[in-house]
């Protein structure tokens, strides 16, 4: 195991998926502790641990190469979570199991421009909640109302979005 190979197993996990760099080291531990065991068996390599400056080493290249940026990231997770009807909440909770630093969090969420109001609609349309129910509307109400309070909506938020009429959007 080489930094060669980090590297370039650090390059292939960042053309197929975007990443911060608590995630991309995550990433990266994993596969040197796959391949270390593997390597156990046959007593070719050390113990995964004995890596460990390797990995941040190479996650520290490509943040200084400027292929890995939380903001960014951030940024991008973000607007697709609340497209989707992410709540405040659940949005806040995606990024930081990703690694974004809490107060990239909460500056991030500061920036946002749209309201849980609106994603508890997005939320209500995906899921087929409310007026885009087909049948049952009125008896599966409380059912969908609970749902959406479960994503981290609030009540009124809920309510609003369960009860509303279907629009044309």
């Amino acid at each position: 195991m080489t930094s060669e190979w980090l590297f370039k197993a650090a390059a292939h996990y960042l053309e197929r998926y975007s990443s911060t760099a608590a995630n991309l080291q995550r990433v990266l531990e994993r596969k040197v502790a796959r391949r270390t065991a593997t390597a156990a068996t046959a007593d070719v390599e050390p113990a995964a641990a004995d890596h460990g400056a390797l990995v941040a080493a190479t996650v520290a290249r490509f943040v200084e190469l400027g292929l890995l940026d939380d903001r960014s990231f951030a940024d991008a997770k973000l607007a697709t979570l609340r497209r989707r009807g992410a709540s405040t909440r659940m949005a806040a909770a995606k990024l930081a199991q990703k690694g974004v630093e809490r107060g990239m969090v909460e500056a991030v969420l500061a920036a946002d421009e749209t309201s849980d109001r609106e994603a508890a609609f997005a939320f209500v349309k995906r899921r087929r909640f409310g007026p885009y129910r087909t049948r049952d509307r009125e008896a599966r109400r409380e059912k969908d109302i609970a749902a959406v309070m479960r994503a981290g909506f609030s009540y009124a938020d809920a309510v609003a979005a369960v009860d509303a009429e279907q629009s044309d959007g």
